[in-house]
C-alpha cells in the first residue's frame, strides 16, 4: 500500500498514486493551517511566541510547500525570534529564507535587523543595501540604514582612537627606552591621578612630577615637566606662587 511504500521506490498503480496526492494534499494543507496558526499566536502576543515558533517549524517540517511558502515561514520565524531576543536564530533563519526566494525583502530586512543586534555591521549594511534595492522607498529600512551607518561611523572611530593611542604608547615607550630610563612602580595615584608621560612633536618628553615635602605634610604637583627643564626653574615657580598666596592672605587678614 502506498502509506508504506519504501524511500525511493516509485508508486505503480493508479491507487498508490492517487494515495500519495491525498496525502502530500493532507500534510500541504496541515502545513499551511500551522502557518497561519503561528500568526495567529504571534498577535496574541509576547506569551504565545514560542508557540508561534513551533507552529512555523511544524509546518516547515511537513515538506510539502513551494520555495516561496517555506521562504514566507521562516521569515516570520524569524520576526518572532528577533521579538525575543534570540537575534543568532532569528539571523539564521532569514538567511535560510533569502536563500529559498532571494527577493524576500521581508527576510532581508530581518537579516538586516538580526546582524545589526549581533554587532555584524559589515553583514548588516549589507543586507540593506540589498533590501533597498529591492524597496527604495521604505521608511522602516532607511531607518535601520542610518542606523546601521552610525554604529560604522562609531566603531571606526573607536578604532582610530584605539590605534592612536596605541601608537602613542609604543612612541612614549620607544623614547624611554632610548633614553635608557627605567620605569618604576606607580605611586601616589590619589595625588597625580591619570596623568601619564606624552611625547611632542619634536620627540621631547613631558612628565607628571609631584613635589611632596614630608615635614610639612604637603605636596606641589606639575602636570607638564618638560625633560629639558631644570627642576630649579620649577621650584622658583612655586616659591613665587606661594609667596604671592601668602600676601594675599595677609591682606584679608588686615
Amino acid at each position: 500500500m502506498a502509506l508504506w511504500m519504501e524511500t525511493g521506490s516509485e508508486p505503480s498503480t493508479e491507487k498508490e498514486r492517487a494515495d500519495l496526492d491525498a496525502i502530500a494534499a493532507l500534510k500541504e494543507s496541515a502545513a499551511i493551517e500551522l502557518k497561519e496558526k503561528g500568526n495567529q499566536y504571534v498577535k496574541m502576543g509576547k506569551k504565545h511566541y514560542t508557540d508561534a515558533i513551533d507552529c512555523y517549524t511544524r509546518a516547515i517540517n511537513q515538506k510539502v510547500l513551494s520555495d516561496s511558502e517555506n521562504s514566507l515561514i521562516f521569515a516570520n520565524r524569524a520576526h518572532v525570534n528577533l521579538l525575543l531576543g534570540n537575534y543568532r536564530r532569528a539571523l539564521m533563519d532569514a538567511d535560510e529564507a533569502i536563500k529559498l526566494h532571494p527577493s524576500n525583502a521581508k527576510a532581508i530586512y530581518r537579516a538586516a535587523k538580526a546582524s545589526l543586534s549581533l554587532n555584524l555591521l559589515a553583514e548588516a549594511k549589507s543586507y540593506c543595501e540589498q533590501c533597498l534595492e529591492l524597496d527604495p522607498e521604505n521608511e522602516e529600512l532607511k531607518k535601520l540604514s542610518r542606523q546601521v551607518d552610525l554604529q560604522i561611523f562609531e566603531h571606526e572611530q573607536r578604532e582610530a582612537q584605539v590605534s592612536k593611542a596605541v601608537a602613542e604608547a609604543k612612541d612614549i615607550m620607544s623614547a624611554i627606552e632610548n633614553r635608557g630610563l627605567k620605569i618604576g612602580k606607580a605611586m601616589f595615584r590619589e595625588l597625580i591621578g591619570l596623568k601619564k608621560p606624552v611625547l611632542d612633536k619634536n620627540n621631547i618628553l613631558h612628565w607628571p612630577v609631584l613635589f611632596l615635602y614630608p615635614e610639612v605634610m604637603s605636596s606641589d604637583f606639575i602636570d607638564d615637566f618638560c625633560e629639558t627643564d631644570t627642576f630649579s626653574a620649577h621650584l622658583d615657580l612655586i616659591s613665587i606662587y606661594v609667596l604671592f598666596v601668602t600676601s594675599l592672605d595677609i591682606k584679608h587678614v588686615f
